[in-house]
């Protein structure tokens, strides 16, 4: 059986994932697992033991972390270096660039201001469909 273990910054993005994994996993035989942390600083920190102590030679790991106001290449390649610390070569690393749950919960503001625009957030409490 293959085993997917997702290494987040927060359980918020465990929610996002359990949203969209079935849709895009259709194989029954796919046992996915959640290391959940308390924050970025909480995950750089304790990542590469998690990723030791994890006894399943065969499972692959996702580890997904907030880009926040930090350089993304710099967080990733901080990242891969300590899944090879850890000896875990099946690993991917995704940084959520700029503000991905603001996206997902549509948070116009917050798409403002990541992308420096102007008159989206007024959009943000409209009626989609109007009443008649």
């Amino acid at each position: 059986m293959i085993e997917i273990v997702f290494l987040l910054e927060e359980p918020s993005a465990k929610a996002m994932i359990e949203g969209i994994l079935p849709k895009i996993i259709l194989e029954i035989n796919i046992n996915v697992r959640y290391i959940i942390f308390e924050g970025k600083q909480d995950l750089e920190k304790q990542i590469t033991r998690k990723l030791q102590g994890y006894n399943n030679p065969h499972a692959k790991f996702i580890i997904l972390r907030d880009q926040d106001s930090g350089d993304c290449q710099v967080i990733k390649t901080n990242l891969q270096q300590k899944c090879k610390d850890a000896n875990k070569f099946q690993s991917i690393v995704r940084i959520a660039c700029r503000e991905l749950e603001s996206w997902y919960i549509a948070d116009l503001e917050a798409v403002e201001k990541a992308y420096n625009k102007t008159n989206i957030s007024s959009q943000q409490n409209k009626n989609k469909v109007s009443a008649q």
